[in-house]
This record gives C-alpha cells, structure tokens and sequence, in this order.
C-alpha cells in the first residue's frame, strides 16, 4: 500500500511540475455563468467569481505565475469590487497556488484538511494557509446569496468541498468532476475510489434540471454533463471491480482496457491506463 501511496503522490507532483513550464502565452478567459457568477478559465483548475455589491469571492485559483493575470481578469468583472474571500474546493496546487498572492486582500476559506495538507508542504508559506476552516459546512452570505461550502466524505481528496450559489442555480463541484474526461483521484491524500462515484452521486441527487456546474477542469457543463459523467464512473469502475474478482492482474486489465466508447475521455491528464492503475489499486487493496 506504501508503494502505491507513493507511486500516486510522485505522479500528481510530477503533472503539477509539468503544467507550471509555460505560462507567458495563458489567456484568462471569462465566460457569465448565471445570476452572480462567472468561470474563469487559464491552467490549471476553473475558477467561480461571484460579483456583487459587496465585492468578489473566487472558489478556487490556479499556479502562482498567473496571479497576475487573474487579478487583473477580475478587475475586469462587471460590478467587480475588492476580493473578501478565497474559497478553496481541495489542497492540490493548480487550485491554491495563488492563494499567497490574494491572501493579501482576502480571507481564505477551506475544509480543515486543505490547511493541514498545505501547512504539511514545505514549499507553502505559513500565510497562504486558509484561516476558516470546515468539517461540516458553512455558509458566506454574499452579493444577495446564501453561498454554502459543503464538505464531501474522502473521494478525490480526504479534503473536498463543493459550492453551491443558491440564488445562481450554480454548483462549483472542484475535482469532484472531469467534465467528458476520467478523472484524477489521489490515493496518496485520502482519496477513495468508491467514495468518489458516492460523492458524485450523491450531489446529483440534489440537483435541479436547470443547474449550472462548473467542474473542476473541463467546459462549464450542465446536469446532463454530470450524469454522462457518473454512468462513466459506475461502468468502468465496475468492469475493474469484477477483473478483480475473477483474480486478474493489473497487467491484465490495461491490456483488456475499457469500452470504446470512452476513448476520449482519456485524453486528458488522467490517460487510459493511469486510471485503470488508479482504480484497480484502490479497489484491490480493500
């Protein structure tokens, strides 16, 4: 289990390393949402802006080299005001490295185990750490919206939330979604396999028709998106869950691979055979 641990933090931090090479030619771009809220897309994972009156809230920000170029794109906003709070869905970097560049003019918010992770980096300064902390949800009333943060159990981290813009109809669901590609669940930072297809489960259960989410990485998608998403999840997971009953290697299933119809979803950071790996480790080990 050591090894696997391991094998999958060395993974994330070398994708990380790899997506900071080239940042001079990223291009935020801003796309209205619904209601309050906006998307911004540049590298590395989405981020949710709420205008309004009393100022801006983003869930989520990206790689230190484009704090820059974020700030500026949400000066841009209309109705855009000062930053009052950082809300951050998980620890990974490519959602809180500018986190130490906005804690200057904002209060940074996240799941208590965000802070312990970021704090247990070596490389984070100590003022870059969220300063309210969750276990069990909070809500920010902001910009005329019940704005919730609502802790998942252990699924793509032992540390998610989702955010949810009540009055917007829009759900920010982090790494809790790859919108049309597999997606990243990190084993080595309490992530479960089983408890993410949960997670994903379980918000679409609460979900209206007409919701607006934005995914951790991926075009703005719909509800529709998300149960594509979800049948994807219950399928190939439950390919790899029988393989292992019938005692079949992990060699074994990369070389039986997964339906067709998925093809595309592994051209994105998460391949086909870095998911099998993924999966079957996980699965296997319980």
């Amino acid at each position: 289990m050591k090894r696997i641990i391991t094998t999958g933090l060395v993974f994330a931090l070398n994708g990380l390393a790899l997506a900071q090479g080239n940042f001079e030619n990223v291009q935020i771009k801003s796309t209205h949402v619904a209601g309050n809220v906006h998307m911004l897309e540049g590298q590395g994972g989405n981020i949710g802006v709420s205008t309004g009156p009393d100022g801006l809230l983003i869930v989520d920000d990206q790689f230190a080299p484009l704090a820059q170029k974020i700030d500026a794109a949400l000066g841009k906003l209309e109705a855009g005001g000062p930053l009052k709070f950082v809300l951050n869905t998980h620890w990974h970097g490519y959602h809180t490295l500018v986190n130490a560049f906005f804690v200057r003019k904002a209060s940074i918010v996240a799941h208590s185990n965000v802070r312990k992770r970021l704090a247990g980096k070596s490389d984070t300064p100590k003022e870059a750490l969220p300063v309210i902390t969750q276990d069990n949800g909070l809500s920010v009333h902001f910009n005329g919206e019940e704005i919730r943060m609502i802790p998942l159990s252990p699924g793509h981290t032992d540390g998610d939330s989702v955010i949810h813009f009540t009055k917007s109809g829009v759900v920010h669901m982090g790494d809790q979604f790859f919108n049309g590609k597999f997606p990243f669940i990190d084993l080595g930072s309490g992530g479960s396999v089983d408890g993410y297809v949960k997670n994903v489960e379980s918000v679409l259960g609460k979900l209206s028709d007409d919701v607006k989410i934005i995914p951790g990485h991926g075009p703005l998608a719909t509800k529709k998106d998300l149960q594509a998403f979800h049948e994807m999840l219950v399928e190939t997971t439950g390919i790899i869950r029988k393989a292992i009953a019938e005692g079949k290697s992990l060699e074994q299933v990369k070389a039986a691979g997964l339906p067709d119809k998925y093809k595309e979803w592994g051209t994105g950071f998460i391949n086909h055979q870095r998911y099998i790996e993924i999966v079957y480790n996980n699965l296997k080990a319980k």
